[in-house]
């Protein structure tokens, strides 16, 4: 199971708005706008649209990708290799405990 309901509890408590259902939704807060697509730890993007544009008609030019610790480091590979052409990060939540997380960023090149 993708950690959904922990990616809407991190977005909330860090005051953004939270709107849309599933796997995919919309994170605001003031000029922010944030396009989440939460992941399960077996989720391959290579080849998915989920890496051009999320299945969505509109593209957001920030992206959060949220998963599981574990897979979190991989995920970054994927991203990495298809070097999309928005701002991303990608969150690894703990299993146990909500409030433990991990937010990783592109290398910088």
């Amino acid at each position: 199971m993708p950690p959904s309901e922990e990616a809407r509890s991190i977005f909330s408590r860090l005051g953004y708005t939270v709107s849309g259902d599933g796997p995919e939704f919309v994170a605001e807060r003031k000029w922010r706008t944030v396009q989440v697509t939460v992941l399960d730890a077996d989720s391959n993007l290579r080849g998915r649209r989920a890496v051009a544009d999320g299945g969505e008609t509109r593209e957001y030019p920030l992206r959060c990708f949220v998963t599981w610790k574990e897979a979190a480091g991989d995920l970054r590979g994927q991203l990495t290799d298809a070097d999309p052409a928005y701002e991303w990060a990608v969150i690894g939540v703990d299993g146990r405990d909500s409030e433990e997380y991990d937010v990783v960023l592109p290398e910088a090149r």
